[in-house]
């Protein structure tokens, strides 16, 4: 059923594909040929068999015609026969004469001559046609028997280099001996051809032929030209994407006038998304600049108010620590949007610079020792040297913090993460494994999803003595999740996995057998 489902899928790619269809045209240019050419062959000998049987059949008419007047021709009787014959004979018909004395006795034909000829011929021509008669066996026939009409097909050459088809032989008994009445045609009219000669070889099928292939090379021509300027077009957007090759324009790479419009409209969307990136890019600067600088104010303002609130006054504590824990949320927020107008902008237009990955791991491992440290945890790292990927060296730095940090929030304290680069042909791996509880087997494609976490609930501070329905409100608004205490949204494995879409690559998670979950994932080298 796979197999039969597997057909189906290749046959419908290829009725669908122009590529598929190109190849189906051609094919179907190669078989034409050869079943019209079948069907015109067989068409052309059956006409052949009817213009003969035709020739043949007036020659036997002559015969007919001329049996009268033969028992009463011989001695000076036979010079007349010239002129009887001219009455049966025209441009394309010729007859001859032949006779064998009754006193002859030779079964072997040698004992036939020709009498007379209409038209005229050279007595060279005509033994040259007997000589014919003799080695085919027709005149040993009837010197046997001088009876039964023989339909021929015997082509003899002209005085004039032409060539004549002798179609019939019709014996005729007699006091005098045995008469035979020899009816040629020429070939050319009759038959179309030259007896001996293949089909193909035919003027009008020669023609045929030639305009046949011209237009089946201007109709695969204008096919494949179109496939090219596709195969350009996409060439050119692999280009585009991955920030290689000449700059150029799909206008400029059309080829085709009536793809022209198409070429264009190509262009314009490649500027509107660059453009639009570029924009996403300057709007999360912008934003994150703007918002971060009256967070920077708040946080230095709560200094003196720390300062001036007297320990004893709880609700006044409380206070400055949900402001402290509201700006704290408020800038995770901040850097929280910059990061999905910056991914959203990666998508649009991914960066392809050649990056050394190995290098670049070790860089960002070295920049965790610190948290390392403080939460117990051990990273193992196995990195081969030199691996190269095409990406933007901020989009895989975001990729590979992101998994660090996921492995490092769940690994239990004494922990041990394992960092696992090698190349394998044509792509790089990246594995990244930890001890922590792992991933229910129901979620493990839901990790990739917005906003999907798995850390631990929410946690709220413990109200004090003498707080108001007010304070529980908005101290409830403050959420910070997580065994950090740091809020969480859901989209570090997200980000990843757009990312790595972005530019070529993949990532899947699989629960460890012994505990902790295992993060792969797969680049195409540079």
């Amino acid at each position: 059923m796979r197999a039969l489902a597997g057909g189906g899928r290749s046959l419908r790619w290829m009725l669908r594909s122009l590529a598929g269809r190109l190849l189906v045209v051609t094919l179907v240019f190669f078989a034409l040929p050869v079943l019209i050419y079948e069907q015109f062959r067989q068409a052309d000998q059956e006409r052949q068999v009817l213009l003969l049987r035709s020739a043949q059949q007036q020659g036997q008419l002559i015969a007919r015609a001329l049996e009268p007047m033969l028992p009463s021709a011989d001695g000076p009787g036979l010079a007349r026969l010239g002129p009887v014959l001219a009455r049966f004979a025209d441009d394309n018909t010729r007859v001859r004469l032949l006779l064998r004395p009754k006193a002859v006795t030779s079964s072997t034909g040698e004992g036939f001559f020709y009498v007379a000829s209409a038209p005229a011929v050279p007595t060279a021509m005509l033994d040259l046609e007997r000589q014919r008669l003799i080695e085919q066996g027709v005149l040993v026939r009837l010197a046997a028997s001088c009876a039964g009409d023989q339909p021929l097909a015997i082509p003899v050459p002209t005085e004039r280099g032409g060539l004549d088809l002798l179609t019939s032989i019709v014996p005729i008994q007699s006091p005098v001996g045995c008469w035979a009445v020899v009816t040629s045609h020429a070939a050319a009219p009759y038959l179309g051809t030259h007896p001996g000669r293949p089909y193909w070889r035919t003027p009008e099928v020669q023609a045929a032929s030639l305009i046949y292939v011209a237009l089946a090379a201007l109709v695969l021509v204008l096919l494949t030209e179109v496939w090219r300027n596709i195969r350009r077009f996409g060439d050119l957007a692999r280009d585009i994407v991955q920030n290689r090759g000449p700059a150029g324009s799909f206008a400029a790479r059309n080829s085709v006038p009536e793809l022209a419009p198409v070429a264009e409209d190509f262009d314009r969307l490649v500027a509107t998304l660059h453009n639009s990136a570029t924009n996403l890019r300057r709007a999360a600067e912008d934003n994150a600049h703007a918002f971060k600088t009256p967070i920077a104010v708040i946080r230095q303002s709560l200094e003196p108010l720390k300062r001036i609130v007297p320990p004893g006054d709880q609700r006044g504590r409380r206070a400055i620590d949900m402001i402290e824990g509201s700006v704290e949320r408020l800038d995770g927020l901040v850097s929280f949007a910059r990061r999905m107008d910056e991914t959203a902008a990666d998508l649009l237009e991914p960066p392809r610079q050649r990056i050394d990955l190995s290098s670049l791991l070790d860089r960002v491992l070295q920049g965790y020792k610190g948290l390392l440290e403080t939460r117990g945890v051990t990273v193992i790292p196995r990195v081969e040297a030199d691996v190269f990927v095409k990406a933007g060296e901020e989009l895989l730095e975001t990729v590979i913090e992101n998994i660090v940090d996921n492995a490092i929030g769940f690994s239990p304290p004494g922990g041990v993460i394992r960092v696992v680069l090698r190349r394998e042909g044509t792509v790089a791996q990246l594995t990244v494994e930890d001890e922590g509880p792992g991933v229910d087997p129901a979620n493990l494609e839901k990790i990739f999803e917005r906003y999907f976490s798995q850390r631990g609930q929410p946690r709220i501070a413990t109200l004090g003595d003498g707080a108001t329905d007010s304070d529980c409100d908005a101290e409830r608004a403050l959420r910070l999740s997580g065994q950090d205490g740091m809020p969480h949204y859901g989209i570090g494995l997200w980000i990843v996995r757009r990312n790595l879409e972005a530019v070529g690559g993949h990532v899947e998670a699989r629960n460890r057998e012994a505990g902790g979950l295992c993060l792969r994932i797969q680049l195409p080298v540079a």
